[in-house]
């Protein structure tokens, strides 16, 4: 028996407005696969956005922690941290993507910001809630199940730090700048296991990217 889909009419209805917005807009590029929608901008941030993010999110990283404690061991070995939000360069990029897929900022998390060191990783999982998972009824309160995720990439890594669904047979390797987004669901509003992701081990260097998660309605 699947899992409660609450949410599920809100997803399709916004799934269904940001696809048709993101078609019209040149810059963006959609990764060829039929069965997730996964899209990419090149030179989204600037290399002076990209700097100063590397800079706050050096300030706020701590080991990363998961939702679900069932995860095992090792499982996400990365350092992260929420970045200043009242920061005017933050809150700037925050506004241009909230144009880019035209869903209201008050519907969407706080900017996390992630550093991985050579050896970091984290391993293959989905960024949609569990609906039967202990923490989902809390979630419910903060604004529902998330429907699209926007990850942008601070640097280029020296080695290593791919980005791969692996369902798919979709690789991404860090270029700074640019932003990839994905839409956590189905057309039809279920959540969608093709997009079962992973942040492959960084071989040599230090990756830093920036996440935002955009619920189905105000998050809080």
């Amino acid at each position: 028996m699947p899992a409660p889909n609450p949410d599920r009419k809100a997803l399709a209805t916004l799934g269904a407005a940001v696809r048709e917005r993101l078609a019209g807009d040149p810059s963006v590029y959609k990764v060829p696969v039929a069965t997730a929608e996964i899209h990419a901008v090149a030179s989204f941030l600037s290399e002076s956005e990209c700097r100063h993010l590397i800079g706050l999110i050096d300030e706020v990283a701590r080991p990363s922690e998961l939702f679900d404690e069932a995860y095992r061991e090792a499982y996400r070995t990365s350092y992260s941290g929420d970045v200043d939000q009242s920061d005017g360069i933050v809150r700037s990029i925050e506004r241009r993507l909230s144009d880019l897929i035209g869903i209201d900022l008050a519907w969407s998390e706080t900017v996390q910001g992630q550093r991985y060191l050579p050896g970091q990783e984290f391993r293959a999982h989905c960024d949609w809630f569990d609906t039967e998972a202990a923490y989902w009824p809390s979630e419910v309160a903060r604004g529902g199940q998330r429907s699209w995720t926007a990850m942008a990439y601070l640097n280029d890594v020296e080695d290593g730090g791919v980005t791969e669904f692996p369902r798919i047979g979709v690789s991404i390797p860090p270029q700074a700048g640019s932003l990839i987004l994905w839409n956590n669901a189905t057309p039809d509003g279920a959540p969608n296991l093709e997009t079962l992701h992973a942040a492959l081990p960084v071989k040599a260097g230090v990756k830093y990217v920036i996440t935002k998660w955009f619920r189905t309605r105000r998050w809080s």
